[in-house]
């Protein structure tokens, strides 16, 4: 496997922590699927709009069986904080050390005004039972994106 996993490819088996007593496996999910969305940052415009899009769709998603998992290397409690403030139901995981980033190929090089620096590249996996990426979203525009994720999902588990 590459170091930017695609689609038909197995997720990387990485395990973070969604909060001080629980972590997820990326590569496992409890369910039939599970959607896992990597953003930049908490409480940041577009960040905020995703992860209340995902959250708004929650139910839905729970209906096919599929849990989602929102990613980035905020601390536990800076998620935690970010959950109360925006009343987000989405489950959201600390990569602290970018560990995950980097096994899904989304920590990259980015450009800003000229100067250069590591971040997260928006992206969202769809992940099935048995480990394989159903779809890749790679360079996310948030507009719509939580829906596309949702209609995509329910193609693949109802095909």
């Amino acid at each position: 496997m590459t170091n930017r996993p695609e689609k038909g490819d197995k997720a990387p088996n990485v395990t973070i922590p969604v909060s001080d007593e629980e972590t997820v496996n990326l590569s496992k999910p409890v369910g039939r699927a599970h959607v896992v969305y990597f953003y930049p940052r908490d409480n940041t415009p577009g960040c905020t709009t995703e992860s209340i899009d995902f959250s708004a769709l929650k139910a839905k998603f729970a209906a096919l069986d599929t849990q989602i998992i929102g990613v980035s290397k905020d601390s536990l409690k800076s998620h935690a904080n970010f959950i109360t403030k925006k009343d987000l139901t989405v489950t959201l995981a600390s990569d602290a050390d970018a560990d995950a980033c980097e096994q899904f190929g989304t920590w990259v090089e980015k450009n800003m005004y000229g100067k250069k620096y590591m971040g997260i590249e928006r992206s969202t996996f769809i992940i099935l039972a048995d480990g394989t990426i159903a779809e890749a979203w790679r360079k996310v525009k948030v507009k719509g994106h939580a829906q596309s994720v949702l209609e995509a999902l329910d193609t693949i588990l109802n095909v």
